[in-house]
């Protein structure tokens, strides 16, 4: 949404309508997505429908990501992804616990990516079948991780932040998987 002045009801109401139009169509396109090289997959848990979710997407076809798992996510502005929600396959889940017999069924470990987990991304043996969960950016993950067996990790930082925004961390973690494994 343009942010150089604020905009009236009406024009927020447009902007809304114009973006849900390109959501459905491209969500439509998104069917006949093929997965990427790679095996990797990211789950995306309850983000906020921001530019976010489209900007994971715009990495995730320049790595290779396999799918991308939406869980309770609101339609969002297919836009920022350049592309990349149409061609990169989506899948939707109303809750975690869906999402994760799917990916267990599949033989997939899963990771969450957390910022005060011991275990650190770069030194953590990971497989060709890794899932990794991208929490909510001010809530984190929706779901209880003791309840599931799921490993944490987190990504190693040096300044005082220690957070980065969840797309900025999506594709740290899509290049150290894919410096690991070649796809194709």
């Amino acid at each position: 949404m343009p942010n150089k002045r604020k905009l009236s009801k009406q024009e927020r109401r447009h902007y809304y309508e114009q973006m849900l139009r390109r959501y459905t169509k491209q969500r439509q396109r998104n069917a006949a997505a093929v997965p990427g090289c790679q095996k990797m997959i990211f789950v995306l848990d309850h983000l906020k429908a921001g530019f976010n979710v489209a900007k994971i997407f715009r990495s995730a076809e320049s790595f290779g990501v396999h799918e991308i798992h939406l869980i309770d996510i609101a339609p969002f502005d297919p836009a920022p992804s350049k592309g990349a929600f149409r061609k990169v396959p989506a899948r939707f889940h109303d809750d975690f616990d869906s999402c994760h017999r799917e990916l267990i069924e599949r033989g997939y470990k899963i990771f969450t990516l957390e910022p005060d987990c011991d275990a650190a991304l770069n030194t953590t043996d990971l497989s060709e079948k890794s899932a990794f969960i991208m929490g909510h950016e001010e809530h984190g993950i929706s779901f209880d991780r003791s309840h599931y067996d799921i490993q944490c990790l987190s990504i190693p930082q040096y300044g005082a932040t220690q957070s980065l925004n969840v797309s900025i961390a999506a594709s740290i973690v899509m290049y150290e998987y894919s410096s690991r494994f070649r796809g194709g």
